[in-house]
């Protein structure tokens, strides 16, 4: 089921999310609402929070993407993006094998119509959650890093807009009143309990 995104000024976007316990029925279906929300969207990622469910989940599909990484790693072994993507993780703990960070425009589904330059780092070793009940490690670089730590951005009531600089900030306070003049509260509904 395609569910309604909220946007910029919902509270639920500002929480730090609690972790997913035991996949029940209801997380198995929150995922699959999420991937095919992300889809109609036309989204790379999307975060539970987006969909007004405060819990550490989300999605991420770069395959249709062009060059959405150089490596991709699951528990050191080479994977495809394709065998790995649509993406569901829970409970994701970041780290970056590197300093270095790389600038680029980022967009949220949050934010509509709204891009600005984000500086993160080029590389990540995520450990996650999989809905089967493991827990791996992810290591990629590209798009796809940069996708995972957007969406565990989410899940810790962090927005993209946080991470710009302050000059870029100034510039998006008045293309996000406009947002939310146009928006208002239509994509805002409650919090939703899983």
């Amino acid at each position: 089921m395609v569910r309604d995104i909220v946007v910029y000024g919902a509270e639920v976007l500002r929480r730090k999310c609690p972790a997913v316990g035991q996949v029940t029925a209801e997380i198995s279906t929150l995922a699959e609402d999420l991937i095919e929300t992300m889809h109609a969207a036309e989204g790379i990622g999307l975060a539970a929070p987006q969909v007004g469910v405060a819990l550490q989940m989300a999605v991420v599909d770069v395959r249709d993407a062009p060059e959405p990484m150089t490596y991709l790693r699951v528990d050191g072994a080479d994977t495809a993006v394709a065998d790995l993507c649509p993406l569901v993780f829970m409970n994701p703990k970041l780290e970056f094998p590197t300093k270095d960070k790389g600038s680029m425009n980022e967009g949220c589904l949050s934010f509509p119509d709204l891009r600005a330059p984000v500086s993160r780092p080029n590389e990540v070793r995520a450990t996650l959650q999989l809905l089967d009940g493991r827990t791996v490690i992810l290591e990629t670089d590209g798009l796809f890093s940069r996708a995972i730590q957007h969406e565990t951005d989410h899940l810790m009531g962090v927005l993209f807009i946080d991470r710009t600089t302050a000059a870029a900030k100034v510039t998006l306070k008045k293309k996000i009143r406009m947002m939310q003049d146009e928006w208002g509260d239509a994509w805002t509904p409650g919090l939703e309990e899983v």
